[in-house]
C-alpha cells in the first residue's frame, strides 16, 4: 500500500517559484499540499502562548494522517526560509507540551525541496533537516536542489525530480 504524503511549502511568496516545484511534485505524487504562510502560526516561545494559532491542529492532522511530510523551501540567505525556520522551532511544543504528537513523529518519513534562482547548491543546507529527522527518529529520505529559469522548470530538472521522487517517495510502496 502506498503511503501518504503532505508538502509543507515554506515560502515568502505563495505562489512563487518554490511553489511551481512543489506543484509539480504534487502532481507527480498526489500527495496534499499545504502553504505555511495562508496559516497563522506563531514564533516559539517558552511560555506557550501561541496554542491557539494553527499550529498544533496542522501537527495533529500530519502524523494522524500522513506517512510522509516533504519540506519545500526557497533559499534565503543559504538557508531555509523564515516561515520555514518558525515551523520547525515550534515542533518544540511538540516535544514539550503536546507529546504525543512528538511520538507520533518518530517513524515517520521526510524529505527536502530547496528551490532558488540557479542550480547551484550549498554545503549544510540540508543539515537542519537531516539533524532535525534524526532527532525526532524520523526516517530522511533524501533531499533535491530546484531552480526556475525563464518561469519555468527547465526540462532536464523535471527529469531529475521523477528520479528523486521515484528514488525517495515512490519507492516506499
Amino acid at each position: 500500500m502506498a503511503k501518504k504524503g503532505i508538502i509543507i511549502l515554506g515560502s515568502s511568496r505563495s505562489n512563487g517559484n518554490t511553489h511551481k516545484i512543489a506543484s509539480f511534485i504534487q502532481e507527480n505524487t498526489r500527495y496534499d499540499l499545504v502553504d505555511l504562510k495562508s496559516l497563522n502560526i506563531g514564533h516559539y516561545d517558552y511560555d506557550y502562548n501561541n496554542q491557539s494559532d494553527d499550529f498544533m491542529p496542522l501537527m495533529k492532522n500530519i502524523v494522524d494522517n500522513y506517512d510522509i511530510i516533504v519540506f519545500a523551501t526557497p533559499v534565503y540567505w543559504y538557508t531555509m526560509s523564515g516561515i520555514m525556520k518558525i515551523f520547525f522551532d515550534r515542533i518544540s511544543d511538540c516535544l514539550r507540551i503536546e507529546k504525543e504528537i512528538g511520538r507520533k513523529l518518530r517513524g515517520m518519513d521526510m524529505a527536502m525541496i530547496s528551490c532558488s534562482s540557479n542550480s547551484q547548491e550549498y554545503d549544510g543546507f540540508n543539515l537542519p533537516f537531516i539533524r532535525s529527522a534524526n532527532y525526532l527518529g524520523m526516517n530522511y529520505l533524501g533531499d533535491i536542489h530546484t531552480f526556475i529559469e525563464d518561469d519555468i522548470i527547465p526540462e532536464i530538472l523535471e527529469s531529475d525530480i521523477i528520479a528523486f521522487i521515484d528514488k525517495n517517495l515512490n519507492s516506499n510502496k
